[in-house]
């Protein structure tokens, strides 16, 4: 099989990468800085495109059988309007529906959709001042996924830390299981390539926190 990663040249991205191919899969990368990878297999192939430009997304398309998208926003651009997440949604929607790809796998976050309600009342405020802009455009991300007829994964993670894969960790599919919590990147790399070929959470936006 052939994934697609976009946003693949680092965090996220980047360890899904890395564990996709060791998994066996062949790996297309699309990211703006895709060259810059210092990951190097037979199985990668790195392709400079934009996530935004459905020219470079229907290109990168092409003999997929499955997408992961782990699109992240660097601190500096908190403080201004957020429409990424959202907007390249909406490129890759189109580019996958036209050509017949179904598998969808995307990362938003805790606190992202219905799972903002479950925010504790004194994280609450702090968490839309500083990441609000964020979160709303990953609702509206969430939003367009769910009204596609694609095969789609969104997963929740709580917050990320560096460290390596334990495998140790919960996945909160029921709201009333939802909390916001830790989870390392390699950890969550772990559940998305398991989801490549895993059909159990097709139509589920589960959270992800550690043990």
């Amino acid at each position: 099989m052939k994934v697609l990663i976009i946003g693949a040249s680092k965090g996220v991205g980047l360890e899904t990468t890395r564990q996709a191919i060791d998994a066996g899969y062949d790996v297309r990368a699309l990211a703006r800085s895709a060259s810059t990878m210092s990951l190097v297999s037979p199985r990668l192939e790195k392709v400079s495109g934009d996530a935004l430009d459905l020219t470079d997304v229907r290109a990168s398309l092409a003999g997929v059988d499955a997408v992961i998208m782990t699109l992240g926003i660097g601190l500096g651009e908190l403080a201004r309007p957020v429409h990424l997440f959202s907007e390249a949604t909406r490129v890759l929607l189109s580019a996958m529906q036209g050509q017949s790809v179904k598998r969808l796998i995307c990362v938003t976050g805790f606190g992202a959709g219905e799972s903002r309600a479950s925010i504790n009342c004194l994280q609450r405020v702090p968490f839309q001042i500083v990441f609000g802009r964020a979160y709303d455009d990953k609702t509206r991300q969430e939003e367009l996924i769910k009204r596609s007829a694609l095969d789609w994964t969104i997963v929740r993670p709580g917050v990320l830390t560096p460290g390596g894969r334990s495998g140790r960790y919960k996945v909160l599919r029921e709201p009333s299981q939802w909390r916001n919590g830790l989870i390392s990147r390699s950890d969550l790399a772990d559940f998305l390539v398991r989801q490549i070929q895993d059909r159990a959470y097709i139509g589920a936006a589960p959270g992800l926190v550690s043990w």
